[in-house]
């Protein structure tokens, strides 16, 4: 988000851009499990007690993502 810090202050409405912004960037660790470093380091440190597989991540992870994405263009008036 650091890297839009100057961009963004000059777009129309700059507080709904960092909203969206702020949103959008949360989705990539939600949908998979390398879509995040957190993800992968958790799942790294639980691998003795569980495995999960990255079609068990995605099967939980697409839907929560996708309600996620819903509730955020609601909330955010972007519909």
């Amino acid at each position: 988000m650091l890297v839009f810090h100057s961009f963004i202050p000059h777009l129309t409405d700059p507080k709904h851009a960092w909203l969206v912004l702020a949103m959008s960037s949360t989705l990539a660790g939600n949908l998979t499990l390398v879509g995040s470093v957190a993800n992968l380091i958790v799942v790294e440190r639980a691998r003795h007690g569980v495995q999960i597989s990255f079609w068990e991540y995605a099967r939980v992870g697409i839907p929560v993502t996708i309600l996620t994405i819903v509730i955020g263009l609601v909330l955010l008036g972007i519909t």
